[in-house]
């Protein structure tokens, strides 16, 4: 009787774990659609927070980068996000922590997330999908929003 009873209780969790997993299903990473922006978009926004001097921008890792000047004077690497068009410098300050990305990446469906880093005004870290593929993740500095995933 109490092997038939356990059977029956692992049997339930094993439906429930099973179940669950949709749940906890990887949320879509973002794409850059036709509505995303464009190069003389990009130089009129940076133009319009200040930025002069804007060379070198190319569109990698799912984002807009450049070398440009401040409007306090200083040079510094500036990341564009083609859908938002929020600009993050490399001097931009998180008020998020390791630990924070962590959690967000984990409510978002990966798992054996490492490498955590904050690396010119943008969050980075590895992680595997529920595809169990690896892939580097880019995340907002203030807000951990998935800015970029690809696979690694």
């Amino acid at each position: 009787m109490q092997t038939i009873r356990l059977r029956h209780r692992l049997l339930t969790l094993a439906t429930l774990a099973a179940l669950s997993g949709a749940a906890f299903a990887q949320a879509p990473a973002p794409t850059v659609g036709k509505d995303a922006m464009k190069e003389p978009q990009v130089r009129a926004l940076l133009a319009e927070k200040g930025y002069t001097n804007i060379d070198d921008l190319d569109f990698e890792d799912g984002m807009w980068e450049t070398d440009a000047t401040s409007a306090n004077g200083d040079r510094v690497d500036v990341r564009i996000n083609p859908a938002t068009g929020a600009v993050m410098a490399e001097k931009l300050v998180s008020n998020l922590s390791e630990n924070d990305v962590k959690a967000k990446l984990a409510a978002a469906g990966y798992s054996k997330i490492h490498d955590v880093d904050f690396d010119d005004g943008v969050w980075k870290a590895e992680a595997e999908r529920a595809d169990g593929n690896d892939v580097e993740i880019h995340l907002a500095a203030n807000t951990g929003e998935i800015i970029h995933v690809e696979n690694d």
